[in-house]
């Protein structure tokens, strides 16, 4: 199974997440899937927090983004489990844009129309599953290196201020 828990906003608000709505609408009480919401406002859908022990129950965790990235994806990607997930469309320090999709997480359709036909592909192939968890686990290792990890962010403090330097000189 897969599980999906979190926010997703007030329906026609403002902090509507249209991605996280739709597949919970599409995948709540699917026999694949331990989908719930924290959000108080859809009683129909809401569950229990989970901790993420209980999460990693579970072979496969949506790694669905909000409001940017999807925020358990750097936990899943630690773990055994998979993180299963739409081609990332936000980037943060983790590079989500250089994760490849069917190595690092297994990507689904934008629309989740194929999650039910790629978790049976996994489930049938666990070999290619758990290569997809050490692959996960060799690229998480690259942020594990504290000292290389400062030094970069120094780098890029360095590059920002050089450039507000020259835009201070400019004017």
């Amino acid at each position: 199974m897969a599980i999906f828990r979190g926010l997703i906003g007030q329906d026609g608000g403002p902090d509507l997440k249209r991605n996280r709505f739709d597949f919970v609408k599409q995948y709540f009480g699917h026999p694949m899937c331990n989908v719930g919401v924290i959000d108080k406002q859809y009683p129909e859908w809401c569950t229990e927090k989970l901790t993420i022990d209980e999460h990693l129950n579970y072979k496969f965790v949506m790694a669905l983004e909000g409001n940017d990235v999807a925020s358990n994806l750097k936990w899943v990607m630690s773990s055994n489990s998979i993180a299963v997930m739409p081609k990332p469309t936000c980037e943060t320090w983790f590079m989500e844009g250089t994760l490849r999709p069917n190595y690092h997480y297994i990507e689904i359709r934008p629309d989740f129309a194929d999650l039910e036909e790629r978790l049976n592909y996994y489930i049938s192939h666990p070999d290619e599953a758990e290569n997809i968890v050490q692959h996960a686990h060799e690229y998480v290792a690259q942020f594990r290196n504290a000292r290389r990890e400062q030094l970069i962010s120094l780098l890029v403090l360095k590059k920002y201020f050089d450039f507000i330097e020259r835009r201070l000189a400019v004017l």
